[in-house]
């Protein structure tokens, strides 16, 4: 059975629960890292190693279109590939429902996708988003608030809004800002409809945009993101819960509304700072430790962000956690203490800290990231990991301005955001068991 086909048939076998239910109970749906087995971007004759280096590159990458600024040292290439994101999930738009596989990211906004006409669009394996065929769709005006929130729109024919968005890697999407109904498919196999959400749908779209997926699912902070369109019936909540990269075929799991609360014992929160762009999700980092050795972030003079102005994004787009630098090198420093173990060069050049490694055996300290109010264990096993054969490397890297918490540093947490309340929360879990 064709992937497209699998996707309707597995879609309309879903039953329906209404909008209320989802807003009382919340909804959890699967999201699948774009390397799994699950994914149309997997590539079986591609090794672990092969997999890992490609999502290192787009970790750079996407560093630099998130900040357009951005200037990388590292001389890294490879192949030109999209860097918006590393995981995937199903969406559903129109009426009758029709579904289309998206990447989640929360490093932007908008939510769009491919529309039929597309005049000028990048190749897509699934079909097209036809909005002749949804009883649902309405383009907005030029005057609505959204229209305006989108940042770069101009007005079309008959008083329509259309909109312009373009990425730090010259990949853009260029369309009418619609309305329509939005479905998720949750993980227990309900499907739950919201009414009039905007999005874009894009008629001009290219770039390097892969055709195995049609458009973003903007989870960013701004007003267009879906966590604010839907503010009244998830209380401005979502989670998610990243499995570890030695679980490829294990899904992890985004949550909506009262499905997203991170409650119980271990659960640590930190403010969210607000700045701008209000897209991305910033928290201060005030130090790290290495087992007992404690760094305290004291930027120097002229540096890209002080520790009370939201130093950090949280992104669960970005593989590498990018520190700023005068952190960085007091961590490097304290780990090359800590390690007995032979250093050894990263061929790639992606990496400033490698071991020699026999068996797969690493002794690596404990790190913890003191953001403010909470302390946030670094996962051992993403931590350090085996890049090539016989080679660990710290998947921390520095960075002389945009400073990233990436997902390694996330895996096997509940991580929660509250846009109501201005927070992050992080709870130690194993997410190959979270429902």
């Amino acid at each position: 059975m064709a992937f497209s086909n699998f996707l309707l048939t597995l879609f309309f076998s879903c039953s329906v629960i209404s909008l209320i239910d989802a807003s009382s109970n919340g909804i959890t749906v699967d999201l699948f890292h774009r390397d799994s087995p699950f994914s149309p971007f997997y590539n079986p004759d591609s090794t672990l190693f092969d997999r890992l280096k490609n999502s290192f590159h787009r970790s750079y990458s996407r560093k630099a279109s998130l900040n357009p600024t951005s200037v990388s040292t590292k001389k890294i290439e490879s192949p030109l590939q999209s860097n918006y994101g590393e995981y995937l999930m199903k969406i559903a738009l129109g009426t009758p429902s029709f579904e289309t596989l998206a990447i989640a990211d929360t490093g932007s906004d908008l939510l769009w996708t491919q529309c039929a006409p597309c005049t000028d669009c990048y190749k897509q394996n699934l079909p097209l988003f036809d909005p002749k065929n949804s009883t649902t769709y309405r383009t907005l005006s030029c005057q609505s608030q959204l229209c305006t929130a989108v940042g770069s729109s101009s007005c079309g024919t008959k008083n329509v809004c259309e909109y312009s968005v373009s990425y730090g890697d010259n990949s853009y999407s260029y369309g009418d800002l619609a309305a329509d109904t939005l479905s998720l498919q949750s993980s227990a196999g309900k499907s739950v409809s919201f009414p009039k959400i905007s999005f874009g749908c894009g008629h001009e779209n290219g770039g390097t945009f892969n055709g195995s997926g049609s458009g973003i699912v903007g989870l960013g902070g701004g007003a267009l993101s879906i966590v604010n369109q839907l503010d009244k019936s998830i209380g401005g909540k979502f989670s998610y819960c990243l499995t570890r990269i030695d679980e490829p075929n294990v899904p992890s799991k985004i949550s909506f509304g009262n499905n997203a609360l991170v409650s119980g014992p271990n659960v640590v929160s930190t403010p969210l700072i607000k700045k701008s762009p209000d897209t991305f999700y910033y928290l201060n980092l005030e130090g790290v430790s290495v087992g007992a050795t404690k760094i305290v972030y004291k930027p120097v003079k002229g540096s890209y962000a002080s520790v009370d102005q939201g130093n950090i994004i949280i992104d669960s787009g970005t593989t590498l956690t990018f520190l700023p630098e005068d952190i960085y090198e007091q961590l490097e420093s304290a780990i090359v203490k800590a390690i007995k173990g032979k250093r050894v060069t990263d061929p790639q050049g992606s990496f400033n800290l490698c071991y020699q490694v026999t068996g797969g055996n690493f002794d690596a300290p404990t790190i913890v990231a003191h953001f403010t109010g909470a302390d946030v264990e670094l996962p051992p096993t993403s931590t350090f990991l085996e890049v090539e054969q016989g080679m660990v490397c710290l998947t921390l890297v520095p960075s002389s301005d945009l400073a990233i918490y990436g997902n390694l540093s996330q895996m096997d947490y509940q991580v929660g955001y509250d846009l109501v309340n201005n927070k992050v929360s992080f709870k130690p879990t194993d997410c190959s068991k979270a429902t």
